[in-house]
């Protein structure tokens, strides 16, 4: 009975389960670099708003260009409907050819190339926004995958110390020494990791199926093998960071570009209260026997007042809305930024104490616990408890760093600048 309890627990498939998820595993780490810049070539949503962008700012260009020429044939007859009656006996029968065309008020056509000049820009601007969130969900869901794969090495390391722990018991318990129970703790352990390996790999499968999403690749591709996690160093400072937020953040820039197209709006409305005038010129001939004619008309388009000036009060609260919003996107960002800081800061500070105290005393606590359980002067639910100490520090260290690595990530995305 013994000996069939401890060959029941331990041919639990083991081996099969330390595969990454996928049919296909990459063969060698690909740096986030090669990814990020993989991602602005191909991501479906940065390549649409590049569309969109390109598109606006060719429509921009024809903004300020005159109206269309209009081309008119005339033609008279006298005494009677039909075509080219009189036109060789009276001089009131004539063919004419002209032109006319309609000229703005100065300035109204610089302006209105400034305003589609300015809405260019603004998709631009939106286009960068665009490309920041998808790098960040890149970046944050690289490292969350770098965070499983390095915890899935932790797991397996501590399921082999939990194997040391099994066959110590196994041998106590032969001879007499221990007791059933802790074997099956021990196998029930070993259960516990195979299980948090299984939840590794369905975390995992789901995050590959979020980077292949943000790279614009198929879904069977093969799965990415991310570099191991490194501690990257956080600015002494937040100011510059917060500086540097108002000079480069995407979100700040396209509110920006908004403000600066309200308020050439409101310069446009203004002069949309001035006439415009058209000119045309005909050409009028009534055959060789008589005098040609010449005409030149110049006409004043008067602006209904009323409707333009609703017009420029509208375009004027457009502008305040536009300077609110910029000042609370602006507000927005910087207590952003400053909340990722103090998040990285404190995640430092706990990367330390992990790395420096909890880490190597839970390490010295397991092995003192499982010298003095082979000597037989403690017990085994203590070398259990030390056990227990050691893996969850060591998963929480890599969880950490996983989650210090992601706040400067987006800090490099609140401020457009990349940290070392």
């Amino acid at each position: 009975m013994k000996a069939f309890l401890i060959l029941l627990f331990s041919t639990i498939p083991v081996f099969g389960l330390f595969q990454l998820p996928g049919e296909h595993a990459a063969s060698k780490p690909v740096p986030l670099t090669v990814l990020i810049e993989e991602t602005q070539q191909k991501n479906p949503d940065i390549q649409a708003v590049a569309h969109e962008y390109r598109a606006v700012n060719n429509s921009a260009k024809g903004a300020g260009a005159l109206p269309d020429t209009q081309l008119r044939l005339q033609h008279l007859s006298a005494g009677s409907p039909r075509p080219f009656a009189g036109y060789t006996n009276s001089d009131f029968a004539y063919i004419g050819i002209g032109a006319s065309q309609q000229l703005p008020w100065p300035g109204k056509r610089a302006l209105r190339s400034e305003v589609a000049g300015l809405d260019a820009e603004s998709v631009r601007a939106q286009s960068a926004v665009v490309t920041r969130i998808v790098i960040e969900q890149l970046k944050v869901a690289y490292f969350k995958l770098a965070y499983l794969q390095q915890t899935l090495g932790v797991l397996l390391r501590d399921d082999k110390l939990l194997g040391e722990m099994e066959q110590i018991a196994e041998s106590r318990y032969r001879v007499g020494q221990g007791n059933q129970a802790e074997v099956l703790k021990a196998q029930l352990q070993h259960t516990r990791i195979l299980q948090e390996i299984t939840m590794h790999h369905r975390e995992a499968g789901q995050v590959q199926a979020q980077l292949k999403q943000l790279l614009g690749r198929a879904q069977d591709s093969p799965d990415i093998m991310t570099e191991p996690l490194r501690e990257r160093a956080l600015p002494s400072s937040s100011a510059d960071l917060l500086e540097q937020t108002r000079q480069h953040n995407p979100e700040i820039a396209f509110r920006q570009q908004l403000a600066k197209r309200s308020d050439k709006q409101v310069e446009l409305a203004r002069k949309e209260l001035r006439p415009d005038f058209g000119l045309e010129y005909m050409y009028q001939n009534t055959d060789r026997k008589f005098r040609d004619y010449y005409m030149l008309t110049l006409t004043v388009i008067l602006p209904n007042r009323g409707r333009h000036q609703a017009e420029l009060a509208a375009a004027s609260e457009h502008r305040l809305t536009a300077a609110s919003e910029l000042n609370a996107e602006i507000q927005r960002r910087l207590a952003e930024v400053q909340s990722q800081y103090v998040a990285a800061q404190t995640s430092a500070e706990q990367l330390k104490i992990y790395r420096e105290g909890l880490i190597p005393q839970a390490e010295a606590t397991y092995r003192a616990a499982l010298a003095a359980y082979q000597a037989n002067r403690q017990d085994f639910v203590t070398l259990l408890s030390a056990f227990h100490d050691l893996l969850d520090f060591e998963e929480q260290y890599q969880k950490e760093l996983s989650e210090h690595e992601s706040a400067l990530a987006r800090l490099e995305s609140l401020t457009g600048v990349a940290l070392p």
